[in-house]
């Protein structure tokens, strides 16, 4: 069999449009090459994506431009063939099994660490829809053994992992997610122009995410509509996604339309956590709850669902934070509530959350995977 024989690392995920799992991706990228480690960064389509403008020059992209993770499989086993990686790092459940085939078909002795970045029983029976959604669970259970390492960015995540697989290794690791570094506590201090963030005005409720069936967006507008009937207040979220129109007639039928911005994806959110009174995370299912860590380090107060999973572990059980059950617009609404009727509160999750985002820094993130690269190779 043909051996590594090259120094470079290599991660390999869809696309860079605008997502969780691509965020931290690049981060991590950032990190590493800011350690001299060379990276290549191995996509099933480039198209055009939001973090495009994030990759450092130092990492070589490389396309496979295919239309979906599983046609990529001949390309990539080219570019294995041909560029004999140190280690390969997948992330996103389609890619980590196109990979893993790739890997036994192209005979080519690399280490694969595959990532998981959500609770797959919880998102699953979304992606039935996919025609190759059902073949998931099978297809993991008979490859994912033999990945090098088998990596969850929440403890919950590798349980759920380890519950759909059936079983359980020292293979299996939690890396906490690359979230806070110089640029968003630098980013967090921007001006931010916009006339519902000044002084004197009602307060705003924040949340930012995928306009996606996952982030549970119209319970928080029903909580909303119920925290105006004793609170003037405002709500802004920011993200895009295919739920855009529903939520914008959800809006309209709850007569909050008028307070209620959906401005789509911005470059820089942290300076609209910087400003914002709390920040709400509704999910229905999480991995790990970014936005909850930047929030926290831009020193805004949270309030999150108690998901699957990620949210409790940020928030230990609820000492850094309000945790309220899902899909439960009343609790929702008493949790914020709580915050915004409560300036003492408020100061005290401010304090504790910027002291726990420390916990979840790129540094940390970057040196859990050179650990890892360092096992492999060893």
């Amino acid at each position: 069999m043909n051996k590594v024989s090259s120094s470079r690392l290599a991660f390999f995920i869809p696309h860079l449009h605008g997502g969780g799992a691509e965020r931290v991706t690049v981060s991590l990228i950032k990190g590493l090459v800011a350690r001299g480690f060379p990276v290549d960064l191995v996509l099933v389509n480039r198209g055009e994506g939001a973090y495009q403008k994030e990759i450092p020059q130092r990492c070589r992209i490389v396309d496979l431009r295919a239309r979906r993770a599983l046609t990529s499989i001949p390309a990539f086993i080219r570019y294995l063939k041909r560029e004999r990686p140190r280690v390969v790092i997948t992330a996103l459940t389609h890619v980590n099994v196109a990979a893993l085939i790739a890997r036994a078909l192209s005979r080519v002795r690399v280490p694969l660490i595959v990532t998981e970045h959500s609770a797959f029983s919880a998102s699953h029976p979304y992606a039935e829809r996919q025609s190759t959604a059902r073949f998931l669970p099978p297809l993991m259970r008979w490859l994912y053994p033999k990945a090098d390492f088998v990596v969850g960015v929440s403890q919950g995540v590798i349980d759920d992992l380890k519950r759909v697989l059936r079983f359980d290794s020292e293979k299996f690791r939690v890396i906490y997610n690359p979230i806070v570094d110089e640029e968003l506590l630098r980013k967090a201090q921007e001006p931010l122009d916009h006339p519902w963030f000044q002084e004197g005005e009602p307060p705003v409720i924040l949340a930012a995410g995928r306009l996606h069936i996952s982030k549970d967006f119209p319970n928080l507008l029903r909580a909303f509509s119920l925290v105006r009937k004793e609170i003037p207040s405002r709500l802004v979220i920011l993200g895009e996604g295919e739920e855009r129109k529903e939520l914008e007639n959800l809006a309209q039928e709850l007569g909050i339309h008028e307070h209620l911005h959906l401005p789509g994806f911005v470059e820089n959110p942290y300076k609209y956590m910087k400003h914002a009174t709390v920040f709400v995370l509704s999910s229905q299912w999480e991995g790990f709850g970014n936005v909850l860590v930047e929030a926290m380090a831009c020193g805004c107060p949270v309030v999150s669902t108690d998901c699957p999973s990620g949210p409790r572990e940020i928030l230990r059980d609820g000492e850094y934070g309000v945790l309220v059950p899902p899909k439960d617009p009343e609790k929702l609404a008493q949790g914020i509530l709580r915050v915004l009727e409560n300036q003492d509160l408020r100061r005290e999750l401010s304090e504790k959350g910027k002291k726990r985002s420390l916990d979840f820094t790129v540094e940390k993130a970057v040196e859990g995977y050179v650990r890892l690269v360092e096992e492999c190779v060893e």
